[in-house]
């Protein structure tokens, strides 16, 4: 069993490593394809530069698939749970979450109450 656990751990290893530098390679040759045709003064870049440019863009914009899409699919998610809940079942989660993050709820009024009670 753990045998087969590392042999999956080992191929994705593998496809993940290769995925990266088909990634790269394409953005070298869209690059040399396009930019010193579209602008006079671009010049050919080489694998590794087409790579740092890669990086350079997961450090600017967070990342290739725009950001921002993980976090608002958990908001979603989260809010989602909220409406579902009873009024019990929420005053219940204020209670225990609101000391560890502040007050929950968007203007609820129930971690300050928790907060005035049990001070």
């Amino acid at each position: 069993m753990r045998r087969h656990w590392a042999a999956k751990g080992l191929m994705f290893a593998v496809f993940a490593v290769a995925f990266v530098f088909v990634f790269g390679y394409v953005v070298m040759r869209l690059w040399n394809w396009l930019l010193p045709t579209l602008f006079a003064g671009a010049h050919l870049l080489t694998f590794w530069q087409a790579m740092g440019l890669l990086v350079l863009c997961k450090i600017l914009f967070g990342g290739i698939r725009g950001g921002r899409g993980g976090h608002m699919h958990w908001r979603h998610r989260m809010k989602e749970r909220w409406e579902h809940m009873t009024p019990e079942e929420r005053e219940k989660f204020r209670h225990r979450f609101g000391d560890r993050c502040g007050s929950f709820g968007h203007g609820s009024q129930g971690s300050k109450e928790s907060k005035v009670s049990g001070a």
